[in-house]
């Protein structure tokens, strides 16, 4: 549900040369197998479009900012990832679609599971009938 969203703020180690943030398996809510990125995202693109069946996400802006579309299939809601240190969970069965890249934006992925065609759920309408 979308009233269940909460941030994960990462550990930082802050120093007068640069701060210094980190992930591993105890500060995330799962074990991963898949790390990806997205760069060079036009700030008229949209990326995602998708739901996961079975896979869990962590979507983090690493550099820059971007909008996370989420939809439950009865409601939307709009979050803003803007700060390297805080991951957004997405859990299974939310349609995400991710916009308004600013310049040099990138948006790290953490994901729970290798590629797997058969865990997207591609088509809205095919999403929309799943939640039934």
């Amino acid at each position: 549900m979308l009233t269940d969203i909460q941030f994960i703020n990462f550990p930082v180690v802050e120093d007068v040369r640069g701060n210094l943030a980190f992930i591993q398996n105890d500060v995330l809510p799962f074990e991963f197998k898949r790390i990806y990125y997205l760069f060079d995202v036009p700030s008229t693109a949209f990326r995602g479009g998708h739901s996961h069946i079975n896979q869990h996400e962590i979507l983090i802006a690493l550099s820059g900012s971007f909008e996370v579309v989420l939809d439950d299939g009865l409601e939307k809601r709009t979050i803003l990832l803007n700060k390297p240190n805080m991951g957004f969970p997405i859990g299974t069965g939310i349609w995400r679609e991710l916009q308004n890249f600013s310049s040099g934006a990138v948006c790290l992925v953490i994901a729970s599971d290798v590629f797997d065609e058969a865990d997207y759920i591609r088509d809205y309408d095919e999403f929309l009938e799943s939640k039934k």
